[in-house]
């Protein structure tokens, strides 16, 4: 994994957590001061990590990582899809202009679970901590964060999916991607989605949804013409494998719960709320 320092996503991200848990504990109206205090930092150091961060101060971001951000969420950007896609909203709303295409391996291809498949692999610094990334040729297939779980874990979960699959270690030749997928440099980021075919049609739904929006499995679940099959949508859209890029953390319930997430709620929240602040910045 790339070290880690102090100007790097990976640290900015393990202040921000450290911060959500005082939040949790104290609630929103804990102070500047006392948020700095709890993590043993001076107060102007700890409004720079923060700015630097997601380009808003502290207090301002406070309201991003409250347990009723999701609710305001729909409240003020429920997205629904069909709009969304007829007015290109996707594109236009994505992080640093982003770049997105995408192709799907064959059912048949899928049923032999990455056989004959070579995928590259590597750790890197995120915005949301040591993210394990994955691609073939074609493009990424696989990111997993691993701020919530070991390294051996987040391996094991992704590997599984394709078991049959050639694993190399090979961070350098996934580097341009990555560092286009996070924003640290400009590029067009292919996506290689590897799944049923349910599953791609709920994957490649997810990803109309603007950055700084939200939608529900509900709604995914009429915009690929299954409106039953909530359960269905709500199972495939846990078993997305490139989290971030396909927005499953856009997913929200009805209520305005978070819902699932894969690799932890911690981490979706912070993913929803930076990309709020950046929305609003």
């Amino acid at each position: 994994m790339q070290a880690m320092t102090e100007d790097t996503h990976g640290y900015h991200f393990h202040v921000m957590r450290r911060a959500l848990d005082v939040i949790d504990a104290s609630g929103p109206a804990v102070s500047l001061d006392d948020l700095a205090a709890q993590m043993n930092m001076s107060p102007a150091h700890f409004q720079r990590v923060f700015s630097r961060w997601v380009g808003v101060s502290p207090k301002r971001y406070q309201q991003y990582l409250t347990l009723g951000h999701a609710k305001a969420l729909l409240a003020e950007r429920f997205t629904t899809l069909e709009t969304a896609h007829a007015a290109g909203l996707s594109g236009g709303g994505r992080l640093h202009d982003l770049f997105l295409r995408w192709e799907a391996m064959s059912p048949g291809d899928f049923a032999r679970k990455g056989e004959g498949l070579t995928i590259f692999w590597g750790w890197f610094d995120s915005p949301f901590g040591p993210a394990l990334v994955m691609g073939t040729e074609k493009g990424l297939c696989g990111i997993g964060f691993g701020s919530e779980c070991t390294e051996a874990e987040a391996m094991q979960d992704l590997t599984s999916r394709w078991p049959n699959a050639t694993y190399v270690e090979a961070p350098d030749r996934l580097d341009p991607w990555v560092r286009a997928a996070f924003g640290q440099a400009e590029g067009d980021v292919p996506l290689f989605l590897i799944g049923a075919p349910f599953q791609i049609k709920v994957w490649e739904a997810l990803m109309q949804i603007p950055s700084g929006h939200v939608t529900t499995y509900s709604e995914i679940a009429e915009f690929i013409g299954h409106p039953k099959a909530v359960r269905a949508v709500g199972t495939a859209v846990g078993r997305n494998p490139i989290s971030y890029l396909i927005p499953c953390h856009r997913a929200l319930r009805k209520s305005g719960g978070l819902g699932g997430y894969h690799w932890g709620l911690p981490v979706k929240r912070s993913i929803l709320a930076w990309e709020s602040a950046r929305v609003e910045a």
